[in-house]
């Protein structure tokens, strides 16, 4: 009796939970769209989920399992779009064939003012506000980090690494914990810096490591590592493996990598995150199923409000 109390509960809950809906904001006189699916009780946990390069927010919502995560947690989750399927981070340098956003678009100022608006609404508990993003996104979640630190409580970048221009522009107002979720065998950036063996590649990426070490260093974390965790492989299939390394910090400045090794240029998880999986590996990298990169993420997030 009691199982079907609790799964009785459960369907309420996601019952109670609004369906997303798309919705726009005006920035500097021009429409900026995005996804919201927002909890029935407020204010909630709010965040912010940056899309890729040639993706829109309604990709983060079909390929990723953060919606669930919304619905089962009670936070407020939205999916910004990014203008010509893009960000306007802080590297100016895009790989060939790729455009960016049109010239003068400010994407700092279209995010904050998203989250003022959510905050300023009663949607949003202002402190415990969350970004995060993938590839471009992940570029465009530590650009905020740096420029806009005094609105979130925590960032999570995926399958990017910093560039000089990137981190000589970073100075931000104070330490934010940082995720970073990176693979070994990323075509588009490289684990170890440089440029990626795709055509689509840009140059000039920092390590990993080095990427790390500057958020270690930002935050005020030693050099050398904390743990390094092996995590369980729950998918044997993929040939791929998840090592978890932490950082020892202060009290809410906690630097973490998810190295996932010999992954590609993707989100782990356990739902397909392409409509044709085998031309995304052959594109993008293998794609690992031991974690779901959201359930990751939000654990990580959850601890700091």
């Amino acid at each position: 009796m009691r199982r079907w109390m609790q799964i009785g509960a459960l369907l309420a809950a996601l019952a109670a939970a609004s369906v997303a809906s798309a919705d726009t904001i005006d920035v500097d006189g021009a429409k900026r769209s995005y996804t919201a699916q927002l909890p029935a009780k407020k204010p909630a946990p709010l965040v912010i989920v940056l899309h890729g390069k040639t993706q829109r927010g309604a990709d983060m919502v079909a390929r990723t399992a953060w919606p669930q995560v919304a619905k089962r947690e009670g936070f407020a989750v939205v999916f910004p779009d990014g203008l010509n399927h893009a960000w306007a981070d802080a590297r100016t340098k895009a790989g060939p064939a790729l455009r960016g956003p049109p010239p003068g678009t400010d994407d700092v100022a279209f995010i904050a003012k998203l989250v003022e608006k959510l905050v300023a609404n009663g949607t949003a508990d202002p402190k415990r506000v969350y970004v995060t993003g993938i590839s471009n996104g992940g570029a465009m979640a530590m650009t905020l980090a740096c420029a806009r630190a005094d609105l979130f409580a925590a960032t999570a970048s995926v399958v990017m690494n910093l560039t000089d221009e990137a981190a000589v522009t970073c100075h931000p107002s104070r330490p934010l914990p940082m995720l970073i979720m990176n693979g070994t065998a990323d075509p588009l950036v490289p684990y170890e810096g440089g440029r990626g063996s795709s055509y689509f590649a840009a140059d000039g990426f920092w390590s990993t490591d080095e990427t790390l070490a500057f958020w270690r260093k930002l935050n005020g974390c030693e050099t050398d590592d904390a743990s390094v965790t092996e995590l369980p492989g729950r998918a044997p299939a993929d040939q791929s493996t998840v090592t978890r390394i932490s950082s020892h910090c202060p009290k809410g400045h906690d630097v973490v990598l998810y190295r996932i090794n010999h992954g590609g240029h993707r989100m782990p998880g356990f739902a397909p995150d392409a409509r044709f999986p085998k031309v995304a590996t052959s594109l993008l990298g293998p794609r690992n199923g031991d974690i779901d990169g959201a359930e990751t993420i939000w654990t990580f997030f959850s601890q700091f409000p």
